[in-house]
């Protein structure tokens, strides 16, 4: 029976979601990993593409799946004064382990080339971002599908352009790479289907 001429059934709707940053806390005010769920304006849920190799043979053609690629993950948040979004995004960069540079004579031990080179490793830009849920819920507030980016970082960050005739909130759009995605769907009462957790490691 399709789902439209059942009242006991509803589709999942785009509009009933939350993003979770569970270890973006202790910056900027940020004192509660739950003050950073509404900052999300939009956001793609976790995709992959197969990919194939072809075998060919006189006139024929043959194909055979390959690999499983993840694609990137755009998040666009609205920007903030406190906590402040802007100062957030940066400070999750400069604790991922990047910094400038300063050739014998930086400020701090932090950034002096010649003592303290650090750089960007995978490891602190995980940590620095912590884990990262995308919620799907049901109509009476239960979570019926759970997606976590395994080991998410962040490529790519854009501040919304300024405009004298844009009154629109500020935003930051941000890109996000990660191994692979666990995905966790639940029934209508937000209990889990058994088997209902996948590509689960």
């Amino acid at each position: 029976m399709a789902f439209w001429t059942e009242n006991k059934t509803e589709p999942k709707r785009n509009f009933r979601w939350r993003v979770r940053m569970l270890d973006i806390v202790n910056i900027a005010g940020v004192s509660d990993a739950t003050q950073a769920v509404w900052w999300a304006k939009t956001v793609d849920t976790p995709s992959y593409t197969v990919t194939d190799t072809t075998h060919s043979f006189f006139d024929n053609e043959f194909k055979f799946p390959g690999r499983v690629q993840w694609q990137d993950v755009s998040m666009t948040l609205v920007d903030p004064i406190s906590p402040n979004a802007a100062y957030i995004t940066n400070q999750v960069i400069l604790d991922s382990g990047y910094n400038i540079k300063a050739l014998g004579g930086g400020t701090s031990a932090g950034n002096d080339f010649e003592t303290n080179p650090t750089s960007i490793t995978k490891s602190g830009a995980n940590a620095a971002v912590g884990k990262v849920f995308i919620d799907i819920f049901s109509g009476s507030g239960k979570v019926v599908e759970q997606w976590q980016m395994i080991n998410p970082f962040i490529t790519s960050v854009k501040f919304s352009t300024l405009d004298y005739t844009n009154d629109d909130m500020r935003t930051i759009d941000l890109t996000w790479k990660y191994d692979f995605a666990k995905c966790i769907s639940n029934k209508t009462d937000g209990t889990p289907y058994a088997g209902g957790t996948q590509f689960d490691y």
